[in-house]
């Protein structure tokens, strides 16, 4: 059972310095006495709800040791809580029957109490896929022992170990919402795909041919026994269409996500931070050769993740990438 009494031996001073700047903001959760917090679980869910610590700490406890940078320097930290994706699969993510792998079509935005959100895609979070093991945590360990998250972090902080940055760990979170990608992109009716265009939210729409991707610079990621050359995804979004973000938004790009279509209408999601090298920096990139030959029956590109345990979002016969920034809330 976790000590939920304020530990003895943590000033004012020392719960102000765990106040992390990346993750958040001055908001704080509303408290109305005699009612514990809460965070809520919704969207596209069979189950939503809305546990309290209390609730939380019925489940399987899982404790983990991160660490990150944010605007304080280097962080390391130790986390107890539940299992986000344990969260969000007990709710039951609603899915569409007819469409192959419609869970990875789906998002999560975490909120927190101020207002900042940030992005996982379903596949970063599913554990034979992205295998992200995201918290939902209600204690930290300081000095040896383990009590409730300081005041500003808490009493709810989502984790996101392995990112380079803090800026997903969100303090102070309200909700857990699973949303459909949005995207309206149709197939071409199947088979190979002589190019692919990138759309939505960027500065520069454009259409991608061979000619045109062995004109960025090449990279070579080894996925299994195989070694596939192409185009670093982050540098073609990010720098060669140009990410088209909100002015004077924190962190904009954590609020980003990317919709990859093939020809015959299969598609995966991406969050903009497990691309991004200084979050999760998960080296996906457009191919267009296999092993130095091209890629045949799989068309000019595929999208493929060399992080991912399972193939699932690799997209064969790219036909687009759609861009998309959540909306105002």
């Amino acid at each position: 059972m976790m000590h939920r009494q304020r530990l003895p031996g943590w000033s004012l001073a020392t719960v102000l310095s765990c106040v992390l700047a990346a993750c958040g903001g001055d908001g704080a959760i509303p408290e109305t006495p005699g009612i514990p917090p809460s965070i809520a679980i919704g969207g596209a869910v069979e189950r939503p709800s809305s546990p309290t610590v209390a609730d939380l700490e019925q489940r399987p406890a899982q404790t983990q040791t991160v660490s990150y940078s944010s605007g304080s320097g280097q962080q390391t930290r130790t986390y107890t809580g539940a299992g986000l994706w344990s969260l969000l699969d007990d709710a039951g993510i609603k899915t569409d029957a007819s469409a192959k792998n419609d869970l990875l079509r789906k998002y999560v935005v975490v909120k927190a109490a101020d207002g900042y959100r940030v992005v996982f895609s379903m596949g970063e979070l599913k554990p034979d896929i992205g295998n992200r093991a995201s918290l939902v945590a209600y204690a930290e360990t300081r000095d040896g022992k383990s009590g409730p998250l300081p005041q500003g972090d808490g009493p709810f902080r989502v984790t996101a170990p392995g990112d380079g940055k803090g800026g997903r760990y969100a303090s102070m979170a309200t909700s857990i919402e699973v949303l459909p990608s949005g995207s309206t992109r149709t197939c071409t009716g199947g088979g190979l795909a002589p190019s692919f265009t990138v759309s939505g939210a960027v500065r520069q729409e454009g259409s991608f041919d061979l000619a045109a991707l062995q004109a960025l610079p090449p990279v070579s990621r080894a996925v299994g026994t195989a070694t596939y050359t192409g185009v670093d995804l982050w540098h073609l979004l990010n720098d060669v269409a140009g990410l088209k973000t909100a002015a004077g938004a924190k962190n904009p790009t954590l609020g980003m996500y990317a919709v990859a279509t093939a020809s015959d209408g299969y598609q995966t999601l991406l969050s903009m931070a497990e691309i991004d090298p200084a979050f999760g920096a998960n080296q996906a990139l457009v191919a267009y050769e296999v092993d130095g030959q091209p890629l045949d029956r799989n068309g000019m590109a595929r999208l493929v993740l060399p992080g991912d345990i399972r193939t699932s979002r690799s997209v064969s016969n790219l036909i687009d990438l759609q861009v998309f920034e959540l909306a105002s809330p």
